[in-house]
Protein backbone atom coordinates (compact mmCIF):
# COMPACT_ATOMS: atom_id res chain seq x y z
CA UNK A 1 0.00 0.00 0.00
CA UNK A 2 1.55 3.58 -0.71
CA UNK A 3 1.30 6.26 1.94
CA UNK A 4 -0.68 9.17 0.76
CA UNK A 5 -0.60 12.75 2.14
CA UNK A 6 -2.70 15.74 1.01
CA UNK A 7 -1.75 18.85 0.47
CA UNK A 8 -4.01 21.58 0.95
CA UNK A 9 -3.97 25.52 0.27
CA UNK A 10 -5.88 28.81 0.26
CA UNK A 11 -4.30 32.02 -0.85
CA UNK A 12 -6.62 34.38 0.39
CA UNK A 13 -8.15 35.42 4.07
CA UNK A 14 -11.60 35.43 2.94
CA UNK A 15 -11.29 31.26 1.76
CA UNK A 16 -9.72 30.69 5.33
CA UNK A 17 -12.44 32.30 7.02
CA UNK A 18 -15.28 30.90 4.94
CA UNK A 19 -13.69 27.65 5.12
CA UNK A 20 -16.22 27.05 1.69
CA UNK A 21 -12.77 26.35 -0.30
CA UNK A 22 -11.03 24.20 1.74
CA UNK A 23 -13.35 21.72 2.73
CA UNK A 24 -14.16 21.51 -1.22
CA UNK A 25 -10.45 20.68 -1.82
CA UNK A 26 -10.09 18.41 1.11
CA UNK A 27 -13.31 16.13 0.34
CA UNK A 28 -12.27 15.69 -3.34
CA UNK A 29 -8.81 14.94 -2.72
CA UNK A 30 -10.39 12.39 -0.20
CA UNK A 31 -12.54 11.06 -2.95
CA UNK A 32 -9.86 10.72 -5.56
CA UNK A 33 -7.58 8.61 -2.86
CA UNK A 34 -10.18 6.47 -2.58
CA UNK A 35 -10.66 5.77 -6.14
CA UNK A 36 -7.21 3.63 -5.64
CA UNK A 37 -7.06 0.60 -4.12
CA UNK A 38 -3.27 0.52 -3.52
CA UNK A 39 -3.42 3.92 -1.93
CA UNK A 40 -3.88 4.48 2.29
CA UNK A 41 -4.76 7.91 3.60
CA UNK A 42 -2.02 9.22 6.15
CA UNK A 43 -2.91 11.05 8.86
CA UNK A 44 -0.68 13.94 8.21
CA UNK A 45 -2.21 16.58 6.09
CA UNK A 46 -0.01 19.65 4.91
CA UNK A 47 -2.27 22.87 4.96
CA UNK A 48 -1.14 26.30 4.03
CA UNK A 49 -3.45 29.24 5.16
CA UNK A 50 -3.67 32.63 3.19
CA UNK A 51 -0.47 32.23 1.57
CA UNK A 52 0.04 32.95 -2.24
CA UNK A 53 1.78 30.32 -4.51
CA UNK A 54 2.65 33.36 -6.79
CA UNK A 55 4.13 35.91 -4.85
CA UNK A 56 5.76 33.28 -2.33
CA UNK A 57 9.27 31.68 -2.99
CA UNK A 58 9.24 27.71 -2.41
CA UNK A 59 12.11 28.52 0.42
CA UNK A 60 9.99 30.79 2.45
CA UNK A 61 7.05 28.40 2.20
CA UNK A 62 6.89 26.53 5.93
CA UNK A 63 4.81 23.72 4.52
CA UNK A 64 6.40 22.72 1.68
CA UNK A 65 9.55 22.96 3.52
CA UNK A 66 7.87 20.54 6.02
CA UNK A 67 6.78 18.36 3.02
CA UNK A 68 9.74 17.85 1.70
CA UNK A 69 11.90 16.77 5.23
CA UNK A 70 9.02 14.42 5.81
CA UNK A 71 9.72 12.65 2.10
CA UNK A 72 13.36 12.35 2.64
CA UNK A 73 12.54 10.87 6.11
CA UNK A 74 10.78 8.35 3.99
CA UNK A 75 7.44 9.06 5.92
CA UNK A 76 5.14 8.61 2.74
CA UNK A 77 5.13 8.00 -1.13
CA UNK A 78 2.52 10.10 -2.29
CA UNK A 79 1.52 14.27 -2.08
CA UNK A 80 -2.10 14.42 -3.25
CA UNK A 81 -3.45 17.62 -4.25
CA UNK A 82 -6.66 19.59 -5.87
CA UNK A 83 -4.90 21.04 -8.58
CA UNK A 84 -1.09 21.55 -9.93
CA UNK A 85 -1.77 25.32 -8.60
CA UNK A 86 -1.76 24.27 -5.20
CA UNK A 87 1.91 23.45 -4.80
CA UNK A 88 2.58 26.29 -6.54
CA UNK A 89 2.68 29.19 -9.54
CA UNK A 90 6.44 29.76 -10.10
CA UNK A 91 7.90 27.96 -13.47
CA UNK A 92 11.56 27.26 -12.08
CA UNK A 93 10.99 26.53 -8.48
CA UNK A 94 7.67 24.27 -8.75
CA UNK A 95 9.47 22.43 -11.28
CA UNK A 96 12.58 21.89 -9.26
CA UNK A 97 10.89 21.11 -6.38
CA UNK A 98 8.58 18.23 -7.81
CA UNK A 99 11.77 16.99 -9.13
CA UNK A 100 13.56 16.84 -5.81
CA UNK A 101 10.54 15.00 -3.87
CA UNK A 102 10.86 12.52 -6.88
CA UNK A 103 14.53 11.85 -5.92
CA UNK A 104 13.16 11.10 -2.25
CA UNK A 105 10.68 8.83 -3.77
CA UNK A 106 7.25 10.44 -3.59
CA UNK A 107 5.01 11.32 -6.67
CA UNK A 108 2.90 14.42 -6.98
CA UNK A 109 -0.47 13.41 -8.00
CA UNK A 110 -3.17 15.49 -8.67
CA UNK A 111 -7.27 15.16 -8.88
CA UNK A 112 -7.48 16.97 -12.25
CA UNK A 113 -3.84 16.03 -13.93
CA UNK A 114 -2.95 12.60 -12.35
CA UNK A 115 0.32 12.15 -12.07
CA UNK A 116 2.62 15.06 -12.86
CA UNK A 117 5.82 13.83 -11.59
CA UNK A 118 8.17 12.76 -14.66
CA UNK A 119 10.57 10.30 -14.52
CA UNK A 120 14.66 11.40 -14.20
CA UNK A 121 14.97 9.86 -17.49
CA UNK A 122 12.06 11.51 -19.14
CA UNK A 123 13.32 14.61 -20.74
CA UNK A 124 10.16 15.88 -22.57
CA UNK A 125 8.18 15.13 -19.36
CA UNK A 126 10.69 17.28 -17.30
CA UNK A 127 9.66 19.90 -20.39
CA UNK A 128 6.35 19.71 -20.00
CA UNK A 129 6.45 19.85 -16.62
CA UNK A 130 8.29 23.60 -16.61
CA UNK A 131 5.74 24.39 -19.34
CA UNK A 132 3.02 23.54 -17.05
CA UNK A 133 4.01 25.80 -14.33
CA UNK A 134 5.13 28.60 -16.74
CA UNK A 135 1.63 28.88 -17.85
CA UNK A 136 0.36 29.09 -14.41
CA UNK A 137 3.30 31.59 -13.43
CA UNK A 138 1.36 33.32 -16.45
CA UNK A 139 -2.09 33.15 -15.54
CA UNK A 140 -1.23 34.67 -12.21
CA UNK A 141 0.61 37.56 -13.51
CA UNK A 142 -2.30 38.45 -15.92
CA UNK A 143 -4.83 38.17 -13.50
CA UNK A 144 -2.63 40.07 -11.00
CA UNK A 145 -2.31 42.99 -13.33
CA UNK A 146 -6.05 42.86 -14.31
CA UNK A 147 -6.94 43.11 -10.53
CA UNK A 148 -4.55 46.09 -10.11
CA UNK A 149 -6.23 47.69 -13.18
CA UNK A 150 -9.83 47.13 -11.41
CA UNK A 151 -8.79 48.20 -8.37
CA UNK A 152 -7.35 51.43 -9.51
CA UNK A 153 -10.50 52.07 -11.49
CA UNK A 154 -12.64 51.23 -8.72
CA UNK A 155 -10.55 53.54 -5.95
CA UNK A 156 -10.24 56.44 -8.15
CA UNK A 157 -13.91 56.26 -8.00
CA UNK A 158 -13.86 56.14 -3.93
CA UNK A 159 -14.05 52.81 -3.65
CA UNK A 160 -12.40 51.14 -0.34
CA UNK A 161 -10.17 48.09 -1.82
CA UNK A 162 -11.15 45.50 0.84
CA UNK A 163 -8.77 43.97 3.49
CA UNK A 164 -8.29 45.22 7.52
CA UNK A 165 -10.14 48.56 8.30
CA UNK A 166 -7.43 51.04 9.37
CA UNK A 167 -7.69 52.09 12.62
CA UNK A 168 -10.50 54.58 13.54
CA UNK A 169 -13.05 52.67 11.19
CA UNK A 170 -15.21 49.17 11.13
CA UNK A 171 -16.21 47.07 8.11
CA UNK A 172 -20.09 47.03 7.48
CA UNK A 173 -21.48 44.89 4.66
CA UNK A 174 -22.16 47.46 2.07
CA UNK A 175 -25.56 45.63 0.87
CA UNK A 176 -23.29 44.45 -2.02
CA UNK A 177 -21.97 41.42 -3.44
CA UNK A 178 -19.28 40.71 -6.13
CA UNK A 179 -19.68 38.71 -9.29
CA UNK A 180 -18.04 35.61 -7.51
CA UNK A 181 -20.83 35.83 -4.22
CA UNK A 182 -18.26 37.10 -1.89
CA UNK A 183 -19.83 40.36 0.61
CA UNK A 184 -18.38 43.35 -0.17
CA UNK A 185 -17.98 46.10 2.66
CA UNK A 186 -17.16 49.82 3.35
CA UNK A 187 -15.46 51.50 5.76
CA UNK A 188 -17.51 53.35 8.84
CA UNK A 189 -16.55 55.63 11.07
CA UNK A 190 -15.90 54.48 14.76
CA UNK A 191 -15.76 57.73 17.15
CA UNK A 192 -13.93 56.52 19.99
CA UNK A 193 -10.75 55.58 17.90
CA UNK A 194 -11.47 58.81 15.56
CA UNK A 195 -10.97 61.17 18.23
CA UNK A 196 -7.46 59.98 18.72
CA UNK A 197 -7.01 60.06 15.25
CA UNK A 198 -7.34 64.07 15.45
CA UNK A 199 -5.21 63.83 18.74
CA UNK A 200 -2.58 61.88 16.36
CA UNK A 201 -2.62 64.78 13.69
CA UNK A 202 -2.97 67.41 15.96
CA UNK A 203 -0.12 66.87 18.12
CA UNK A 204 1.60 66.08 15.11
CA UNK A 205 0.76 69.68 13.15
CA UNK A 206 0.81 72.23 15.64
CA UNK A 207 3.31 70.60 18.79
CA UNK A 208 5.30 69.19 15.89
CA UNK A 209 6.03 66.01 17.94
CA UNK A 210 7.07 63.04 15.97
CA UNK A 211 6.02 59.66 15.54
CA UNK A 212 7.63 58.23 18.60
CA UNK A 213 6.95 61.41 20.52
CA UNK A 214 3.33 60.80 20.15
CA UNK A 215 3.26 57.27 20.67
CA UNK A 216 5.02 58.08 23.94
CA UNK A 217 2.67 60.89 25.01
CA UNK A 218 -0.50 58.97 23.90
CA UNK A 219 1.03 55.69 26.06
CA UNK A 220 1.41 57.64 29.28
CA UNK A 221 -2.23 58.05 29.35
CA UNK A 222 -4.07 54.47 30.58
CA UNK A 223 -6.81 55.22 28.46
CA UNK A 224 -5.50 56.38 25.20
CA UNK A 225 -3.11 53.19 26.03
CA UNK A 226 -6.18 50.75 25.94
CA UNK A 227 -7.62 52.36 22.66
CA UNK A 228 -4.10 51.76 20.86
CA UNK A 229 -3.96 49.06 18.59
CA UNK A 230 -2.93 45.63 20.20
CA UNK A 231 -2.76 47.84 23.79
CA UNK A 232 -0.13 50.22 23.32
CA UNK A 233 1.11 52.87 20.94
CA UNK A 234 4.08 51.76 18.41
CA UNK A 235 5.87 54.45 16.26
CA UNK A 236 4.75 52.39 12.66
CA UNK A 237 1.31 52.62 14.00
CA UNK A 238 1.20 56.42 14.26
CA UNK A 239 3.68 56.52 10.97
CA UNK A 240 0.86 54.91 9.40
CA UNK A 241 -2.14 56.85 10.69
CA UNK A 242 0.10 60.27 9.64
CA UNK A 243 0.46 59.42 6.26
CA UNK A 244 -2.84 57.47 5.35
CA UNK A 245 -5.11 60.22 2.56
CA UNK A 246 -7.96 57.57 3.83
CA UNK A 247 -8.63 59.57 6.86
CA UNK A 248 -8.78 62.93 4.70
CA UNK A 249 -11.62 61.08 2.76
CA UNK A 250 -9.51 59.44 0.27
CA UNK A 251 -8.75 56.27 0.15
CA UNK A 252 -5.48 55.13 -1.83
CA UNK A 253 -3.98 52.08 -3.80
CA UNK A 254 -0.37 51.58 -4.38
CA UNK A 255 1.29 53.21 -0.97
CA UNK A 256 3.31 50.00 -1.08
CA UNK A 257 4.71 47.64 -4.30
CA UNK A 258 6.06 44.05 -3.50
CA UNK A 259 9.60 44.35 -4.53
CA UNK A 260 11.22 41.05 -4.30
CA UNK A 261 8.77 39.09 -2.13
CA UNK A 262 9.35 42.22 0.22
CA UNK A 263 6.89 45.14 0.46
CA UNK A 264 8.43 49.22 0.09
CA UNK A 265 7.01 51.94 0.89
CA UNK A 266 6.12 54.37 -2.50
CA UNK A 267 6.74 57.82 -2.62
CA UNK A 268 3.29 59.68 -3.02
CA UNK A 269 3.18 60.99 -6.00
CA UNK A 270 3.00 57.37 -7.05
CA UNK A 271 -0.14 56.08 -4.88
CA UNK A 272 -3.52 56.03 -6.77
CA UNK A 273 -6.28 58.10 -5.09
CA UNK A 274 -9.56 58.44 -5.03
CA UNK A 275 -10.59 61.49 -7.41
CA UNK A 276 -12.81 62.75 -4.98
CA UNK A 277 -13.09 62.59 -0.97
CA UNK A 278 -15.78 60.63 0.54
CA UNK A 279 -16.95 63.04 3.28
CA UNK A 280 -18.94 59.49 5.32
CA UNK A 281 -15.39 58.24 5.54
CA UNK A 282 -13.64 61.72 6.31
CA UNK A 283 -12.04 62.35 10.23
CA UNK A 284 -9.08 64.69 9.08
CA UNK A 285 -9.56 67.87 7.26
CA UNK A 286 -7.33 67.82 3.84
CA UNK A 287 -5.81 70.86 4.61
CA UNK A 288 -4.15 69.64 7.76
CA UNK A 289 -3.76 66.00 6.15
CA UNK A 290 -1.30 68.09 3.49
CA UNK A 291 0.25 70.16 5.98
CA UNK A 292 0.91 67.18 7.98
CA UNK A 293 2.81 65.82 4.58
CA UNK A 294 4.64 68.88 4.42
CA UNK A 295 5.68 68.74 7.17
CA UNK A 296 7.19 65.44 7.40
CA UNK A 297 8.96 66.06 4.48
CA UNK A 298 10.50 68.59 6.27
CA UNK A 299 12.00 66.99 8.98
CA UNK A 300 13.08 64.03 7.44
CA UNK A 301 14.97 66.36 5.26
CA UNK A 302 16.87 67.51 9.25
CA UNK A 303 18.03 64.30 9.42
CA UNK A 304 19.07 64.26 6.27
CA UNK A 305 20.18 67.36 4.89
CA UNK A 306 21.98 66.06 1.93
CA UNK A 307 21.01 67.97 -1.32
CA UNK A 308 18.16 69.94 0.71
CA UNK A 309 19.49 73.07 1.54
CA UNK A 310 16.87 76.18 2.04
CA UNK A 311 16.81 79.46 0.66
CA UNK A 312 16.34 82.53 2.76
CA UNK A 313 12.70 83.33 1.52
CA UNK A 314 11.77 79.18 2.10
CA UNK A 315 9.99 78.71 5.26
CA UNK A 316 11.32 78.07 8.35
CA UNK A 317 12.51 74.14 9.07
CA UNK A 318 10.55 72.49 11.46
CA UNK A 319 11.70 71.18 15.01
CA UNK A 320 13.16 67.59 14.42
CA UNK A 321 12.59 66.41 18.19
CA UNK A 322 10.51 69.07 20.51
CA UNK A 323 11.48 67.52 23.68
CA UNK A 324 9.98 70.79 25.22
CA UNK A 325 12.75 72.00 26.98
CA UNK A 326 14.84 75.30 26.24
CA UNK A 327 12.70 76.43 23.46
CA UNK A 328 14.52 79.00 22.14
CA UNK A 329 17.66 76.59 21.13
CA UNK A 330 16.36 77.05 17.48
CA UNK A 331 16.77 80.21 16.82
CA UNK A 332 18.90 81.85 20.16
CA UNK A 333 22.61 83.40 19.08
CA UNK A 334 25.43 84.53 21.00
CA UNK A 335 25.67 88.53 20.96
CA UNK A 336 29.02 88.93 21.37
CA UNK A 337 30.51 86.18 18.43
CA UNK A 338 27.44 85.27 16.73
CA UNK A 339 27.70 81.22 16.92
CA UNK A 340 24.28 79.32 18.07
CA UNK A 341 23.59 79.03 21.72
CA UNK A 342 23.47 75.38 23.18
CA UNK A 343 21.79 73.62 25.90
CA UNK A 344 23.55 73.75 29.42
CA UNK A 345 22.99 73.43 33.15
CA UNK A 346 24.59 74.43 36.25
CA UNK A 347 23.85 72.91 39.88
CA UNK A 348 23.12 74.17 42.57
CA UNK A 349 23.70 73.00 46.05
CA UNK A 350 22.66 74.25 49.66
CA UNK A 351 22.15 72.24 53.22
CA UNK A 352 18.50 73.61 55.41
CA UNK A 353 20.02 74.75 58.78
CA UNK A 354 17.32 73.72 60.95
CA UNK A 355 17.61 69.77 59.53
CA UNK A 356 20.89 69.33 57.83
CA UNK A 357 19.68 68.26 54.95
CA UNK A 358 21.85 68.65 51.84
CA UNK A 359 19.44 69.49 48.85
CA UNK A 360 20.12 70.59 45.30
CA UNK A 361 19.03 72.34 41.77
CA UNK A 362 19.27 72.17 38.41
CA UNK A 363 19.16 75.29 36.41
CA UNK A 364 18.98 75.15 32.80
CA UNK A 365 21.08 77.57 30.98
CA UNK A 366 21.83 79.01 27.40
CA UNK A 367 25.51 78.96 26.64
CA UNK A 368 28.06 79.78 23.87
CA UNK A 369 30.03 76.97 22.66
CA UNK A 370 32.38 78.72 21.81
CA UNK A 371 33.22 80.33 25.07
CA UNK A 372 32.78 76.77 26.20
CA UNK A 373 35.51 75.34 24.42
CA UNK A 374 37.90 78.59 25.93
CA UNK A 375 37.27 81.56 22.89
CA UNK A 376 37.73 84.52 25.02
CA UNK A 377 34.70 86.48 25.41
CA UNK A 378 34.29 90.03 26.79
CA UNK A 379 31.36 89.60 28.90
CA UNK A 380 28.83 87.16 29.79
CA UNK A 381 28.25 83.63 27.60
CA UNK A 382 25.61 81.83 29.38
CA UNK A 383 22.22 83.01 30.01
CA UNK A 384 19.40 81.10 33.18
CA UNK A 385 17.23 79.85 30.95
CA UNK A 386 13.78 80.71 32.78
CA UNK A 387 14.83 84.38 32.92
CA UNK A 388 15.50 84.76 29.68
CA UNK A 389 12.31 82.71 28.27
CA UNK A 390 10.46 85.20 30.68
CA UNK A 391 11.27 88.29 28.78
CA UNK A 392 10.93 86.94 25.39
CA UNK A 393 7.93 85.05 25.76
CA UNK A 394 6.40 88.31 27.47
CA UNK A 395 7.44 90.38 24.49
CA UNK A 396 6.06 87.32 22.49
CA UNK A 397 3.04 87.09 23.88
CA UNK A 398 2.32 90.86 23.56
CA UNK A 399 2.78 90.17 19.85
CA UNK A 400 0.59 87.50 19.65
CA UNK A 401 -2.51 89.56 21.23
CA UNK A 402 -1.59 92.49 18.67
CA UNK A 403 -1.96 90.42 15.75
CA UNK A 404 -5.22 88.43 17.19
CA UNK A 405 -6.80 91.89 18.26
CA UNK A 406 -9.85 91.10 16.39
CA UNK A 407 -10.50 87.37 17.39
CA UNK A 408 -12.99 86.59 19.93
CA UNK A 409 -11.13 84.91 22.33
CA UNK A 410 -14.07 83.92 24.62
CA UNK A 411 -15.38 82.04 21.76
CA UNK A 412 -12.36 80.56 21.01
CA UNK A 413 -12.03 79.22 24.31
CA UNK A 414 -15.05 77.71 24.95
CA UNK A 415 -14.64 75.71 21.69
CA UNK A 416 -11.34 74.57 22.97
CA UNK A 417 -13.73 73.64 26.35
CA UNK A 418 -15.59 71.82 24.54
CA UNK A 419 -13.42 69.19 22.73
CA UNK A 420 -11.93 69.00 25.98
CA UNK A 421 -15.34 68.09 27.47
CA UNK A 422 -16.01 65.25 24.45
CA UNK A 423 -12.82 64.00 25.09
CA UNK A 424 -13.55 63.36 29.05
CA UNK A 425 -16.99 62.26 27.71
CA UNK A 426 -15.47 59.53 25.23
CA UNK A 427 -13.71 58.36 27.84
CA UNK A 428 -16.55 57.90 30.38
CA UNK A 429 -18.78 56.52 27.38
CA UNK A 430 -16.26 53.63 26.84
CA UNK A 431 -16.10 52.38 30.59
CA UNK A 432 -19.67 52.62 30.61
CA UNK A 433 -19.56 49.43 28.11
CA UNK A 434 -16.91 47.89 29.31
CA UNK A 435 -18.94 47.73 32.11
CA UNK A 436 -22.58 47.05 30.66
CA UNK A 437 -20.91 44.01 29.08
CA UNK A 438 -18.95 42.50 31.79
CA UNK A 439 -21.92 42.88 34.02
CA UNK A 440 -24.02 40.69 31.35
CA UNK A 441 -21.11 38.16 31.27
CA UNK A 442 -21.27 38.11 34.93
CA UNK A 443 -25.20 37.56 34.82
CA UNK A 444 -24.88 35.21 32.40
CA UNK A 445 -22.46 33.06 34.49
CA UNK A 446 -24.06 32.90 37.53
CA UNK A 447 -27.47 31.72 35.73
CA UNK A 448 -25.35 28.50 34.86
CA UNK A 449 -24.51 27.92 38.71
CA UNK A 450 -27.45 25.47 38.77
CA UNK A 451 -26.11 23.56 35.72
CA UNK A 452 -22.04 23.49 37.12
CA UNK A 453 -23.50 21.90 40.13
CA UNK A 454 -24.85 19.37 38.02
CA UNK A 455 -22.63 18.45 36.30
CA UNK A 456 -24.37 19.65 32.72
CA UNK A 457 -21.64 22.56 31.93
CA UNK A 458 -18.68 22.99 30.66
CA UNK A 459 -16.99 24.46 33.97
CA UNK A 460 -17.44 22.83 37.63
CA UNK A 461 -18.68 24.78 40.23
CA UNK A 462 -15.45 25.65 41.51
CA UNK A 463 -13.93 26.72 37.92
CA UNK A 464 -17.10 28.96 37.71
CA UNK A 465 -16.72 30.72 40.87
CA UNK A 466 -13.26 32.01 40.24
CA UNK A 467 -13.82 33.15 36.61
CA UNK A 468 -16.56 35.08 38.58
CA UNK A 469 -14.66 36.50 40.94
CA UNK A 470 -12.34 37.62 38.66
CA UNK A 471 -14.67 39.21 36.49
CA UNK A 472 -16.28 41.00 39.75
CA UNK A 473 -12.79 42.39 40.31
CA UNK A 474 -12.65 43.47 37.33
CA UNK A 475 -16.03 45.14 37.48
CA UNK A 476 -15.00 46.92 40.75
CA UNK A 477 -11.60 48.38 38.73
CA UNK A 478 -13.96 49.95 35.77
CA UNK A 479 -16.56 51.14 38.57
CA UNK A 480 -13.54 53.33 40.44
CA UNK A 481 -12.13 54.28 37.42
CA UNK A 482 -15.85 55.47 36.27
CA UNK A 483 -16.59 57.54 39.65
CA UNK A 484 -13.06 59.15 39.09
CA UNK A 485 -13.58 59.64 35.11
CA UNK A 486 -17.40 60.87 36.67
CA UNK A 487 -15.77 63.39 39.13
CA UNK A 488 -13.25 64.78 37.10
CA UNK A 489 -15.80 65.46 34.62
CA UNK A 490 -17.84 67.33 37.37
CA UNK A 491 -14.90 69.03 38.46
CA UNK A 492 -14.48 70.68 34.55
CA UNK A 493 -17.95 71.48 34.70
CA UNK A 494 -18.10 73.52 37.59
CA UNK A 495 -14.14 74.97 36.17
CA UNK A 496 -15.31 75.37 32.64
CA UNK A 497 -18.63 77.41 33.77
CA UNK A 498 -16.88 79.76 35.86
CA UNK A 499 -14.02 80.54 32.97
CA UNK A 500 -16.53 80.76 29.88
CA UNK A 501 -18.83 83.25 31.91
CA UNK A 502 -18.76 87.15 30.47
CA UNK A 503 -16.61 89.52 32.22
CA UNK A 504 -19.08 91.47 33.12
CA UNK A 505 -20.95 88.89 34.61
CA UNK A 506 -18.50 87.79 37.02
CA UNK A 507 -16.64 91.49 37.44
CA UNK A 508 -13.57 90.51 36.62
CA UNK A 509 -10.97 91.20 34.03
CA UNK A 510 -11.20 89.12 30.38
CA UNK A 511 -8.82 86.29 29.06
CA UNK A 512 -5.82 87.50 27.53
CA UNK A 513 -3.75 86.22 24.84
CA UNK A 514 -1.07 86.74 27.13
CA UNK A 515 -2.69 84.73 29.54
CA UNK A 516 -3.03 81.80 27.26
CA UNK A 517 0.05 81.77 25.85
CA UNK A 518 1.92 82.01 29.34
CA UNK A 519 -0.06 78.86 30.50
CA UNK A 520 0.96 76.77 27.09
CA UNK A 521 2.74 73.76 27.23
CA UNK A 522 6.68 74.20 26.86
CA UNK A 523 6.46 72.27 23.44
CA UNK A 524 3.70 73.95 21.74
CA UNK A 525 5.47 77.75 23.29
CA UNK A 526 8.71 76.05 21.54
CA UNK A 527 6.59 75.88 18.15
CA UNK A 528 5.23 79.14 17.88
CA UNK A 529 8.43 80.86 18.63
CA UNK A 530 9.70 79.47 15.69
CA UNK A 531 6.99 80.37 13.78
CA UNK A 532 7.04 83.93 14.91
CA UNK A 533 10.49 84.69 15.42
CA UNK A 534 13.76 84.45 13.20
CA UNK A 535 16.91 85.26 15.24
CA UNK A 536 17.15 86.33 19.10
CA UNK A 537 20.83 87.50 19.79
CA UNK A 538 21.39 87.71 23.44
CA UNK A 539 24.14 89.52 25.41
CA UNK A 540 24.94 91.13 29.21
CA UNK A 541 23.79 94.47 27.47
CA UNK A 542 20.82 93.50 25.13
CA UNK A 543 18.56 91.08 24.01
CA UNK A 544 17.30 91.57 20.21
CA UNK A 545 14.62 89.45 18.73
CA UNK A 546 13.79 89.61 15.29
CA UNK A 547 10.59 88.36 14.11
CA UNK A 548 9.57 87.02 10.78
CA UNK A 549 7.95 89.21 7.91
CA UNK A 550 5.55 86.34 7.48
Amino acid sequence: MKRVRILLRVSSNQQLEADGDLSVQRQLVQDYIQQHEDWRLDNKEYFEGSSSGYKNTVDKRDILQEALADAKKGEYDILAAYKDDRIGRRMWEIGAYVMTLKSCHVDIYTVKDGCISPEDTDIMGQMMLALRYGNAQKSSSDTGMRVKDTAEKLVRKGKFMGGAAPYGYRLIFSGELSKHGRALHRLEIVPEQAEFVRKIYDLSFYQEFGSMKIAKTLNANEYAKKMAPGGEWKCGTIAGILTNPVYAGYPAYKRRERIGGTYHRQAQDAWVMAEKPEPGIRIIDDTLWNLVQEKRKERAARYHPAGTAREKDQKPPVISRNDGILSLRDILYCGCCGRKMANGTRYSYWTLQSTGEKRSRKIPLYRCPSAHNGIPHNESAQFQADVLETAVFRCLADYIGWLLKEDDLTVIHKENLSLQKKALEAEQKHLQKELVKITQDIRIMQEHIPDAMSGTYPFSVTELADVIRRHMEKKDLLEKEWDTKNDALKKFDAETTAHVLLPQEENRPPLTWVQVFEGAAAETKRVIVNRLLERIEISKEQLIIRFRNS
